[in-house]
């Protein structure tokens, strides 16, 4: 019989309990005896061993990506070790897949017929693409977006990184892993409005 697998895309801000959602996935699969692995990209160094872990308190072993992984080369390695092919493939944190990495992801769903889900955040703090969530909307079959909401009632869209002081900060690295102490999801219009707060604040007195 063929297989015919999908590659899942399911984004949100942070704090939205994505990864709480993969791991109830996970659960899920586990108690109807279907064959899953959970994958997260190792550029995540808040976690020490190898597992993912929700903030509220759940966690899954997993295997690491690393940047220089290829995807299709180690899930078809796992597959050999299992000695099937693995029905469900969850990955944590898939903004920072490459593109190549995606690409990779797409190859097994569309060779072996296994499905993959992809959990991730869609833009960073500048609000602009990540490279893994860039070509996860290109060439994923499903996406899904996990809502939260804004300390305002407006849904949240920007994942705002943040200071000592609580200031948002719009200037930086890309990739700078952190917590609820260096990143708060808000919604365009208050990141829009701090921002011009700010602004105001750190304006030079005119003479």
């Amino acid at each position: 019989m063929d297989r015919k697998g999908k590659l899942y895309f399911r984004y949100g801000t942070m704090g939205s309990a994505k990864t709480a959602l993969l791991l109830t996935q996970a659960y899920n699969f586990e108690e109807r005896k279907m064959t899953y692995v959970c994958m997260k990209p190792v550029v995540d160094t808040r976690e020490k061993d190898n597992v993912i872990r929700s903030r509220i308190g759940i966690e899954r072993k997993c295997s690491w990506i690393y940047a220089d992984t290829d995807l299709y080369v180690m899930i078809r390695d796992l597959f050999g070790q299992a000695g099937a092919v693995i029905d469900w493939i969850l990955i944590d944190e898939a903004q920072f897949l490459s593109a190549d990495q995606v690409d990779q992801l797409a190859r097994v769903v569309d060779d072996y017929g296994s499905n993959v889900i992809c959990y991730g955040l869609r833009t960073d703090f500048r609000t602009h693409l990540f490279e893994g969530s860039r070509r996860l909307f290109e060439i994923a079959d499903s996406i899904d977006e996990i809502k939260s909401t804004c300390s305002c009632g407006r849904k949240t869209i920007v994942n705002a990184r943040i200071d000592s002081n609580g200031d948002f900060v719009t200037e930086g690295q890309q990739l700078e892993i952190g917590g609820d102490d260096r990143y708060i999801a808000v919604c365009r219009k208050c990141w829009r409005n701090n921002r011009i707060e700010q602004a105001a604040r750190h304006a030079l007195p005119l003479l």
